[in-house]
């Protein structure tokens, strides 16, 4: 589908045109939208616009990372958008100079509809031309970062807090999963904010540099999601490394007991092992208290062994 929105020289807006009265003298610049494109619809990128061959091979191909290229007429833009539910990178390319804005995406993006339907607002900014339209693009596709990376941090918070109701297992699965999404956002998102970078720095988009306060709070907004993943991915590490401590803590422990019970029952086993053997000739088994003198002889071994680890600290909790 192909939307379009053209701006006339007064500053009005004109909707619901054909791509055939776009080159209108009365028009001062337009923004056309591929929203999920057909066949023939992608056509028109080369049969109608001209782009080099290079951007249209980079707007039908596998996904790019965020870039930045100069033609003559024209600069070619990639951003990637926030798949929510798999937080994969979805593309979205633009082609803009002073007349026109074009974006291409294979996907019908949320954020793309968001900037649509500002873009077409009566209040909308459109004295400041084409860079108006790529600055709304860029602030939906960046607002829409927070709440997957707010829902992590989320998450983690509830994880920490219940962290002694989980078992190992669960938990360093846990963890690895929203270590291998934070991965995938990092990724993202720090792509993204080299891109900003240099679309600040940049000295060949002059058409962006009177707007250059509205691309620097998107970059300011890259910067603190940067942040935020940063800060989540260590409380990944520190809540793993504190579960794993205290469960080495736990089994340190539960090993102790059993070290200091098999020890109490080593000389009760010596002695058991002693009054079984059926020699013939043991003086004791004929003695008549000789039974209970051992049992007694038992629990004074025991008992003063347990007093003793106890005293030693080996089973305080």
């Amino acid at each position: 589908m192909i939307r379009i929105l053209a701006i006339t020289n007064n500053l009005k807006p004109i909707y619901n045109l054909t791509i055939e009265e776009i080159d209108s003298k009365d028009i001062k610049w337009y923004w056309i939208d591929f929203n999920n494109p057909t066949n023939n619809e992608t056509n028109l990128l080369s049969n109608y616009f001209h782009f080099h061959s290079l951007a249209i091979e980079d707007c039908i191909s596998v996904l790019n990372s965020p870039k930045l290229d100069y033609y003559d007429d024209y600069d070619f833009f990639v951003f990637n958008a926030l798949d929510k539910n798999t937080l994969k990178p979805l593309e979205v390319d633009i082609f803009v100079n002073e007349k026109y804005v074009v974006s291409y995406h294979k996907q019908v993006l949320n954020e793309l509809d968001e900037a649509w339907k500002k873009a077409n607002m009566k209040e909308g900014d459109w004295g400041n031309g084409t860079t108006y339209i790529v600055h709304q693009i860029l602030d939906k596709i960046v607002d829409n970062f927070f709440p997957a990376v707010y829902k992590i941090e989320d998450i983690l918070d509830d994880i920490e807090n219940k962290e002694e109701d989980k078992s190992i297992y669960d938990l360093i699965g846990s963890i690895f999963q929203i270590r291998k999404e934070l991965l995938v956002l990092r990724k993202t998102i720090n792509s993204m904010r080299d891109l900003l970078y240099r679309m600040l720095n940049s000295e060949r988009l002059r058409n962006f540099h009177k707007d250059k306060i509205y691309f620097s709070d998107i970059y300011d907004h890259l910067l603190k999601l940067s942040s935020m993943i940063e800060s989540s991915r260590e409380m990944t590490a520190d809540i793993r490394d504190n579960y794993l401590s205290v469960n080495s803590a736990k089994m340190n422990r539960n090993m102790m007991v059993l070290t200091v019970i098999t020890t109490i029952f080593i000389p009760l086993t010596f002695i058991a092992g002693v009054y079984g053997m059926n020699f013939r000739y043991m003086p004791e088994l004929n003695w008549r208290y000789g039974y209970f003198a051992v049992w007694i002889v038992m629990l004074i071994i025991a008992i003063t062994m347990y007093l003793w680890f106890k005293n030693k600290g080996w089973m305080d909790k």
